[in-house]
């Protein structure tokens, strides 16, 4: 074997090294599909699952179904659909972006084992502007009364929703959730109404 052949064959082992190597980091090989396999085969009755994922999630649910209404509505009745729709988007954007960044700047997750900060931003963050979204699209509706009932019936659902996710995950009676997530959005509707009326 000439010195030629021997340099040609390091080169070709070194290749195939370098294959193997950017294989196994790469986002689309074993390591994603790992991922998604441990993703997949949790627990949802797991407390970490459910301090990682649905307690984020469930907060800012919460958080841009509820502290939105006030605003939207107040300013339906004031204003009209238009700038209903308006003040909602932008209500349940800059929520969503406020909610992650306290999420994801209030615990690293190193003391308390919840995980990335990043992730749990994320999540909240994500989970505020949906539930902030919902019940401001009705209001594309140019009809201030059908844009209205249209709305009550989406938060309505929201508020189903909200209830079911703390009664399958954290265990919550079916009935007292859905009590208490009620009468949180009762008060906060109540005072978008009244400011909108005056």
């Amino acid at each position: 074997m000439t010195h030629s052949d021997i340099l040609d064959s390091d080169m070709a082992c070194s290749d195939l090294a370098d294959s193997n190597t950017t294989a196994a980091q790469s986002p689309t090989g074993s390591s994603a599909a790992n991922f998604a396999k441990r993703f997949f085969s949790y627990d949802h009755n797991d407390g970490s699952f459910v301090l990682k994922y649905v307690q984020p999630g469930l907060v800012g649910l919460i958080d841009g179904t509820v502290s939105t209404l006030a605003p939207v509505f107040a300013s339906a009745i004031f204003s009209g659909p238009h700038a209903a729709f308006i003040v909602g988007m932008a209500t349940a954007l800059g929520a969503g972006v406020s909610m992650g960044w306290s999420e994801a700047l209030s615990d690293n997750g190193e003391k308390t084992g919840r995980g990335s900060s990043i992730v749990r931003g994320a999540i909240t963050g994500a989970a505020t502007t949906i539930g902030g979204t919902f019940h401001t699209l009705p209001f594309l509706i140019p009809n201030l009364h059908l844009s209205l009932l249209v709305a009550f019936i989406v938060v309505a659902i929201e508020l189903v929703v909200i209830a079911w996710v703390r009664n399958k995950f954290l265990h919550v009676p079916m009935k007292n959730s859905l009590l208490v997530v009620t009468l949180g959005g009762l008060i906060v509707l109540a005072i978008g109404v009244a400011l909108g009326a005056s």
